[in-house]
């Protein structure tokens, strides 16, 4: 509001910027304009002041639908005068030149006008449409046909009213009602919510026995290749084994042949050395024949007395002289043929 400050003979106002004050004096204008400040006398100005910023207007009202349903309308309208003159002229602005405040209550006059304005077309519209397709798509239209209606009002345009904008910002019936509607829309969230559960349920299932499946593949698996395993040890142990006895085999062979052969040459040897053992002992004895017998018989002494030990001390008897020396000195016997 303006503020009035009081001084001898005159007061001042100062207005806000979002304000247009119309001065008149003695019937004629004198001031007017947004965030103006001017002197006056009180006894001789009448002073009105109207606001040009937007405003918002809240409201609340019921309705009932085309299927005698009540519903309650919450909206809010947004709105500015165009001309302040023209509003002037028309609502009641004037202010008290002492207070600066209005004298009367020009806002409420022009929110009660266009309250009715807006819940006369809303509620036309709304007694025409039945109650689910109001609650489930009759937000807009409500809106666009009030702000349609408010726009194209005379009443507004006479008193320089301009509508911004109409926001419906809910529209809901009674609460036994709106109970009752949202059952079955309860019932089938938590019908969707149950299958997502029991969806859900089964793809667990289905997944742990895709994964217990997939844990007995792997143990058969597991089974298959150790039993490939011991087949292939079994099979290498026995291949191992065959070879080994036939290397074994071999070498056994190798040294059975070996012995042979080392025995028969062993026994070539023996022959070949009894042989000439017995071809030297043939032309040994052979040296002998027709030797004197005495002779022979001293060669076997000395034959024998070479693998005789040795004797420290031999006594010869002249009898065993006499008679060795007699055996020597006869002539030896004739061969018999």
């Amino acid at each position: 509001m303006a503020d009035i400050r009081h001084f001898p003979f005159s007061k001042h106002l100062r207005s806000n910027p979002t304000s247009y004050v119309i001065h008149t004096r003695k019937g004629r204008p004198a001031h007017r304009g947004p965030g103006i400040a001017f002197f006056f006398r009180p006894l001789n100005a009448a002073i009105s002041e109207v606001p040009i910023a937007e405003a918002e207007l809240s409201m609340l009202f019921r309705a009932r639908t085309v299927d005698f349903q009540e519903v309650s309308v919450q909206a809010t309208v947004t709105y500015r005068f165009g001309d302040p003159a023209v509003a002037a002229q028309r609502i009641d602005f004037s202010i008290d030149p002492y207070r600066g405040q209005w004298i009367g209550k020009p806002l409420e006059q022009v929110g009660t006008r266009i309250t009715e304005l807006a819940q006369q077309y809303a509620v036309e519209h709304i007694s025409t449409v039945p109650l689910v397709d109001l609650l489930s798509s009759g937000i807009p239209v409500v809106r666009n046909v009030t702000a349609a209606g408010l726009a194209a009002d005379t009443r507004l345009a006479e008193t320089s009213v301009l509508v911004i904008a109409v926001r419906i910002v809910g529209i809901r019936p009674q609460p036994d009602l709106e109970k009752a509607l949202e059952t079955p829309v309860r019932e089938r969230v938590q019908q969707q919510a149950d299958a997502a559960s029991y969806e859900r349920r089964a793809m667990a299932v289905e997944r742990e026995r895709t994964i217990a499946e997939n844990e007995l593949q792997s143990k058969i698996e597991l089974a298959t290749r150790e039993q490939h395993l011991v087949q292939q040890e079994g099979a290498n142990a026995q291949r191992r084994a065959t070879e080994e006895a036939a290397t074994a085999r071999i070498a056994a062979t190798s040294a059975a042949e070996r012995d042979r052969i080392r025995s028969e040459a062993e026994a070539a040897r023996t022959r070949e050395l009894g042989a000439a053992r017995a071809e030297a002992e043939t032309a040994r004895l052979a040296s002998y024949a027709g030797m004197d017998p005495a002779l022979l018989t001293s060669l076997a002494f000395s034959a024998l007395a070479e693998h005789l030990p040795s004797i420290g001390t031999l006594n010869l008897t002249p009898d065993v002289l006499t008679q060795a020396l007699t055996k020597l000195g006869q002539p030896a016997a004739p061969a018999k043929d």
